[in-house]
């Protein structure tokens, strides 16, 4: 599970990126986001499940907002 804040999400392009408490960033894809919406405020804290990504990267999946 990877708790962590939304640094920057770009409406137009559909995805941004979470930072977690240690300073690392996973990357959003809209469609990962559990409600459905398509978009995420700035500074919005997070949680869901890390994955890698096709090209190797970490990724955030079914996020939610947290508490």
């Amino acid at each position: 599970m990877i708790r962590g804040v939304v640094e920057s999400f770009d409406d137009a392009r559909g995805y941004g990126l979470v930072r977690d408490g240690n300073d690392v960033g996973f990357f959003l894809h809209c469609v990962e986001i559990a409600d459905g919406t398509r978009t995420i405020a700035v500074g919005t804290r997070v949680e869901g499940e890390r994955r890698v990504g096709r090209l190797g990267h970490d990724e955030i999946a079914r996020v939610s907002p947290s508490g």
